[in-house]
């Protein structure tokens, strides 16, 4: 099943999304052009992975970690499907990120891989955007490259576990203003999300409606104000948000932690 929240008619709804249409709790019908979509799901905390695909990692000039390396994405940074990306004054190298984003479906706490499963309640797409000009090695959390406002689009739908038979054969792509930037599987992932869950649940609580980014594959570029990014990943949709200049009395990046192109 494929969810989503919207707005329609200035009212808010969930909707399932059958035929191509939105069905709101009154059975009334919506056509997803014509809605506002809001997050897909409300989470208590965004958990990301960082170079969790080798030939990313190789983009990157980074070798694979031995241990999951992972960052919290401030709550505010996430942003609805159609929502305005806000591209920092003095941002030189801004890149999107197109992942596979795990929902938790029920608490977990000190859960073995084997029975990760059991505590997936769905998938989403992300696009865990990156200045990459602060970002020089992965032993800082990259707060200041990855948790700016707006810089964690998410959506449009919640696809339950049930719809997504196996969630490492899916294709991943990324498009900008229509030309195809970046292209790989989740097959290629190092960890897969039991894995992740049985690490991270080792030593805190994951609460149902946390979200889990499971990394990037190699194929990043830089966008720039005026641009559209539209993310794809099969059997779950596609996400789409415009790229624009923060308001003008923001004060640009004055300091670099290292660039990467």
């Amino acid at each position: 099943m494929k969810t989503a929240n919207f707005i329609a008619r200035g009212r808010q709804h969930r909707g399932v999304l059958r035929d191509g249409l939105l069905y709101d709790a009154a059975g009334e019908a919506h056509r997803p052009d014509d809605v506002q979509f809001l997050l897909p799901v409300t989470p208590g905390k965004v958990i990301a992975l960082a170079l969790n695909y080798a030939d990313h990692n190789a983009e990157l000039g980074f070798q694979t970690p031995e241990e999951p390396v992972m960052f919290l994405k401030p709550n505010t940074s996430l942003l609805p499907h159609r929502g305005t990306v806000e591209y920092p004054r003095g941002a030189q190298f801004m890149h999107y990120e197109v992942e596979l984003a795990v929902v938790i479906g029920r608490d977990a706490r000190r859960v073995k891989a084997q029975d990760a499963g059991e505590y997936i309640g769905g998938y989403t797409i992300a696009n865990d955007l990156v200045v990459r000009d602060y970002v020089s090695n992965y032993y800082r959390p990259p707060m200041r490259a990855k948790g700016w406002d707006t810089f964690g689009p998410l959506g449009p739908y919640l696809v339950s576990a049930d719809e997504v038979p196996d969630p490492y054969s899916l294709g991943l792509r990324a498009y900008v203003n229509g030309e195809l930037r970046q292209q790989g599987n989740t097959r290629d992932m190092i960890l897969k999300a039991p894995e992740l869950i049985e690490f991270m649940s080792r030593f805190m609580t994951l609460q149902a409606g946390d979200v889990i980014l499971t990394g990037t594959p190699k194929g990043v570029s830089h966008v720039k104000p005026g641009d559209v990014m539209r993310l794809e990943i099969d059997g779950l949709g596609a996400l789409e948000n415009d790229v624009q200049w923060e308001t003008e009395d923001a004060e640009p990046l004055i300091a670099q932690e290292g660039k990467r192109e």
